[in-house]
This record gives structure tokens, sequence and C-alpha cells, in this order.
């Protein structure tokens, strides 16, 4: 089998790509994958073929890149000749050119479906699911209409769920009663991340261990025009019981002289584990690989959502009782609650135990296989 997998080529989306396809090669496979910048040399470095991409796999420009993708995976099909695709959640441009030349395509999804459910009861953030399927698909048909092809009026959720879509996250994430559409199961993390460079990760323990606090993950997501977790930081981590290390991500940093001297080491790097292992508890914005890490290392949550797949992610966790809602008017006062609650840790470590038991990179690599059958 010869599997190209075309995924978004943000850490977010391409490292669990790369997971799957690590182990569909460990099986025996041909693999390549398309991606660019610093998660791309990743991938390379771990021993994937990496084929050079431009900016239509970047996360930032989905819902203006269809066309682009579309012609990079006609490209790299010339070149990689493949059986079967995988991409992910926001590729319209891959999902076509899987139609155009007849290959099954399989789907990486976020940690919870984020589309509507059938059965699902009434609490279940109906209009930000239908939102966000309503975008989906308007950037789904008019990509068609662009390449003059057909049905590009009367396309629905199906056409975006490719042969078989995968999930990353825990069953428990979903709505009660919720029903997954067909093709959509749960695989697990698929958690894969590059190796802490040895200078930075001393940097920081030395840093951490110089203040001498607890430790909180804050993990920061794009703002979306929302409101900005920057203040509360400040608040929370000045003169108080635990310090922070914020992970930037594709965030903007502090507006200058905002933190004064609040307990906060401030840091931008391609791997989150050994700071979730020294943590005890992470605050995200709530988008999949911060969730997904703390739930793996039993680490609760607080969480604070704007816009993207957050809201959905977010109200999902709190739904599950492994997160509560940030609030900003406590500030630090909320952060010894949340790390001393009980109930909150018992139901992360079950969750943690499920999806570090479900052998995620196997079961996603048997799911590729499969599709190519």
């Amino acid at each position: 089998m010869r599997a190209l997998f075309c995924p978004l080529s943000d850490p977010g989306y391409l490292y669990p790509a790369t997971a799957v396809a690590l182990e569909t090669h460990r099986r025996g496979h041909t693999v390549s994958v398309i991606a660019s910048g610093p998660a791309a040399r990743a991938a390379g470095r771990a021993g994937l073929t990496v084929l050079p991409s431009n900016e239509t796999f970047a996360v930032s420009r989905w819902f203006r890149s269809g066309y682009g993708q579309y012609h990079s995976v006609r490209q790299a099909a010339r070149q990689a000749r493949p059986d079967v695709l995988v991409t992910s959640v926001l590729c319209p441009g891959a999902l076509v050119a899987a139609e155009v030349l007849g290959l099954p395509v399989v789907v990486l999804g976020l940690a919870c479906h984020l589309w509507p459910h059938r059965g699902a009861d009434g609490n279940s953030d109906p209009q930000d699911r239908v939102w966000r399927l309503d975008g989906a698909l308007d950037v789904y048909r008019a990509l068609r209409a662009e390449l003059n092809l057909p049905g590009a009026d009367k396309a629905g959720q199906d056409a975006l769920l490719g042969t078989s879509f995968l999930l990353r996250g825990h069953p428990g994430l979903e709505p009660p009663g919720a029903e997954l559409p067909e093709p959509v199961r749960y695989v697990g993390p698929c958690w894969w991340e590059p190796p802490a460079g040895e200078r930075d990760l001393l940097s920081v323990r030395n840093r951490l261990d110089l203040v001498g606090k607890p430790v909180v993950y804050v993990h920061l997501g794009r703002v979306f025009g929302g409101e900005s977790l920057w203040p509360w930081i400040q608040q929370a981590f000045t003169g108080g019981e635990f310090q922070a290390v914020v992970e930037l991500g594709r965030s903007t940093a502090a507006p200058a002289g905002l933190l004064g001297t609040a307990d906060v080491t401030v840091v931008r790097h391609p791997w989150m584990s050994p700071l979730l292992e020294r943590a005890r508890l992470v605050v995200s914005s709530g988008t999949s690989a911060p969730v997904l890490g703390a739930l793996l290392h039993q680490r609760p949550l607080l969480v604070s959502p704007n816009g993207g797949e957050q809201r959905v992610l977010a109200a999902a966790c709190v739904r599950a009782g492994v997160a509560v809602p940030v609030d900003r008017a406590r500030g630090g006062g909320q952060l010894s609650v949340v790390a001393g609650d009980d109930a909150l840790l018992a139901r992360t470590a079950r969750m943690s135990g499920d999806l570090a038991q479900g052998k995620s990179e196997s079961r996603a690599a048997q799911a590729v296989e499969e599709a190519c059958r």
C-alpha cells in the first residue's frame, strides 16, 4: 500500500498525522507526507519522506486555500502514486482531489465531533455546530463550483467525512444521546511531538525551580476577536500560590509591561509533554492538542474559549467533568480549588486511562489499511 498524507502543516494537525504515518510505515507500507514549515522538518527528522508544499496547507488559510490544496495533492499524487489519501479536517481540496483521483480518503479530525449530531439532547451547543458545518460546506461547495464539478450546491456533511473520519478524543466528550455519522469513529489521541531540546528544556526547568512554586501550564490559542487571557494571567500569578509556564503557540505575546512581577515563564516550543509532566493543572482556550495533552497526563483543565473549535471542545470537556470554565473574577483563587478537586481529578484519571490504553496510532493505521481495501 502507498499512502499519501496531506494534513494541515500546523503542529496541531501535522503531529497526529505524523504519528499515524510512522505507524503506517512501520507496518511495511510506503508513506509520503505533504508538509511545510518547522513541523514538516520535525516530521522529516522522524524518518518520513516529506514532499514540500506551500502555504495552502496552513490552518490560518484553510478557508481560502482549497484550490491550492487540490492542485498540491494532484501534483504530489503523480510522484507518490498513492492507493489512499490521509488528510485533516478543514482540507476541502484534499477531499475533492481524492474524488477526482478515485482514491479513498481518511480524515483525521479533532478531539470531538464539531458538527451536528443525530439524537443529541437540546443542550449540546447546536448553534456552534451548525455554524461550523455551514462554514465548512460553503468552502467545499465553492471549490467544487470553481472546478466545474457536479453537485456543488447539494453537498452535505457526508461529503466532508471521507471514507473514514477519525476523532482523536474520547467518546465521553460527545453530548448525551449523540449518534455519530456512519464513517466517524474514535481512535484516540495519536500523540506525537518532537523531542525537547536539552538546552531549551534545562532553561525552562531552571526558571521554574528558581521560582519554586507549583506549576500551571497555560497554552494560549487564537483569540478570534474575543477576550485575551493575559490580564487574567497577570492577576492569577502575581503573589499567589502558583507559577505559570505560558506556551504562546500561534498567539501573540503579552503587551509590554503587563506581567510586571507575575510568576510567569513565557515559551514558544514545538513540544509540551515535559511541561505537562511538571504541571499540576492546565489552562487552555480549548484546542485539541493541549486538551489531549492534559488528559493524557492526567491534568485537570480550566478552559477559556473564544473561536474556532474552542467553544465546542471546551463545552465538551466541562460537560464530561474533566474541566471547569476560567472564572476571571476569581484570579488565582480558582487554581487551588481546581487542583484539589478530588472528583475532577478522578474523572480526569479515568479518561486518561482510556486514552492511554487505546493504541490510537495502531487503530488509525488500521483504518487507513481498511479504507484502501
